[in-house]
């Protein structure tokens, strides 16, 4: 296991894990070598290389990263026409998220492991995804409050401080290896979301900053929380179920959301409008997060963290799509190929590796629970995977 976090330059390497092998990992791909005997050959060995990348896991990838992409998207409109209809309550907001999460997940939990085996699973674990959901919460937190303060321009620029920390915190778990064109492929898509900010500067859509320093000082603070609280969802889930994972997130998230909310905006109830269009922006936001707090783990399996932080990426180009229809916004040039760039970069970094080589799952409800209803403690390793 190596002991340095450098980028990994050999071809032929692999990546290691910190969970035991498992038979039933899926066999690592490996894509058709380069050849540079001939023009000719050279060609042909390109073709077939990016035939090989169009697997049945990244497909799954990329179809997945931009349905997130999508949802987070939602999420940014309906909190704009909460914000615009004087509905400015982003505890209140969360909190919903995580009920919903909690009142879907948390039952699966508890038939699956029984009530008495569900509060084992706590007093014994619960402390980690207490952890991981105080994270999440306080990073959404922080990242609205940068908003309240920086420009568009900054906040967009710096909220792409996740991906290396993401890939950093990825290595320190999981001791993934990086082959050179994946750190290819994360400049090429940050150099999309570069085209896009212009774009944004070039259109005016940057906004005034009330407070540039506190604002890129609670970005830069919510971006690296984030990029830590994905590598741990994503070594959690390659290695418990789903519904628990999901679960727990959603249950300590009521409690630390519940207390915050209370705290800060008790009095903001009464003065909020609450009507139907609210109430259905409110619907719409929750579902849209529930969404991606259900489709990133499977995601995390299937490729990596990493991949889904440089898939959300486009979602700009999606809120441009958003604002053509309810906001009669007149597209920018520059927005297009900058969609372009970003994809390109999504297909780029996995040129060398494989979604397969991110990391191995080997999926077991806790050994201190024994058998479980409806099966064995192992759920299972294959890359995408059930729950």
């Amino acid at each position: 296991m190596p002991s340095d976090p450098s980028v990994n330059m050999d071809p032929d390497s692999k990546e290691l894990s910190l969970s035991p092998p498992s038979s039933l990992s899926p066999a690592p791909r490996v894509r058709p070598p380069i050849s540079f005997a001939s023009p000719g050959d050279f060609f042909r060995s390109i073709r077939a290389r990016f035939v090989s990348i169009w697997t049945r896991s990244f497909i799954i990838s990329l179809i997945a990263g931009q349905f997130l992409s999508v949802c987070i998207t939602c999420s940014s409109v309906t909190t704009t026409e909460l914000v615009s209809r004087n509905w400015v309550l982003p505890s209140t907001q969360s909190f919903f998220t995580y009920f919903s999460l909690c009142c879907v997940y948390t039952p699966v939990t508890i038939y699956k492991y029984g009530f008495k085996g569900w509060a084992k699973m706590i007093r014994r674990d619960g402390w980690k995804y207490f952890l991981l959901a105080t994270c999440d919460y306080e990073a959404n937190f922080m990242s609205v409050k940068a908003y309240g303060y920086t420009d568009l321009l900054s906040a967009m620029l710096l909220d792409a401080w996740a991906i290396p920390v993401c890939l950093f915190t990825c290595w320190v778990y999981m001791r993934t290896k990086y082959h050179w064109t994946q750190i290819f492929g994360v400049c090429v898509c940050i150099a999309g979301l570069g085209m896009l900010v212009g774009s944004d500067f070039l259109t005016g859509k940057d906004g005034q900053a009330q407070s540039k320093g506190t604002g890129d000082g609670f970005m830069v603070a919510a971006a690296t929380i984030y990029g830590v609280v994905n590598a741990t969802e994503e070594y959690f889930v390659r290695h418990r179920p789903l519904y628990e994972v999901v679960g727990q997130v959603g249950m300590w998230g009521i409690i630390v959301a519940g207390a915050q909310t209370s705290a800060l905006e008790h009095k903001l109830w009464m003065t909020a409008s609450w009507n139907g269009a609210t109430i259905g922006l409110l619907i719409g936001y929750t579902a849209a997060m529930f969404l991606l707090y259900s489709v990133a783990p499977i995601l995390y399996r299937v490729a990596s963290s990493a991949y889904f932080n440089i898939a959300l990426l486009t979602s700009d180009f999606y809120g441009l799509l958003f604002g053509l229809f309810l906001f009669h916004y007149s597209p920018f040039w520059l927005y297009f190929p900058a969609f372009a760039v970003v994809m390109v970069g999504l297909i780029t970094y996995f040129w060398h590796a494989t979604p397969e080589e991110q990391g191995e799952s080997d999926v077991r409800t806790p050994e201190y629970l024994g058998k479980i209803r409806g099966g064995a403690s192992h759920v299972g390793a294959e890359a995408s995977g059930g729950v």
